[in-house]
């Protein structure tokens, strides 16, 4: 059965860094585009980066130059290096694999808090 699972979230320090990973089974990895959304309370849902099946990414604008989307197909894997987090980074943090409307998939989140 499908699944995404999330790691790397934790307490980190305004200016610290943290890699996120997004462990996927259940599917065929490689031909789906994947994404990392946030989400604060009382915040929409806001997508943060995402990587196509051929290794195009895009960022929000909010987070350019200090994160970076990754994928290693043979890892099944996705990953969010996040650097220079401040604490408007603070949010859940999910991941989600799409290949069609009737192909798309959620993990349960990580939770990234950045303060001192």
């Amino acid at each position: 059965q499908v699944q995404l699972v999330e790691s790397g979230g934790g307490l980190v320090q305004p200016g610290g860094y943290v890699r996120l990973s997004c462990a996927a089974s259940g599917f065929t990895f490689s031909n789906y585009v994947m994404s990392w959304y946030r989400q604060a309370p009382g915040k929409e849902r806001e997508l943060v980066a995402s990587i196509t099946t051929g290794g195009r990414t895009n960022y929000a604008d909010s987070v350019k130059g200090r994160f970076t989307i990754s994928r290693d197909n043979a890892k099944i894997t996705v990953y969010l290096q996040m650097n220079s987090l401040k604490p408007e980074d603070t949010a859940m943090y999910h991941c989600k694999a799409y290949s069609n409307p009737r192909n798309n998939y959620w993990g349960q989140g990580t939770q990234v808090t950045v303060s001192s």
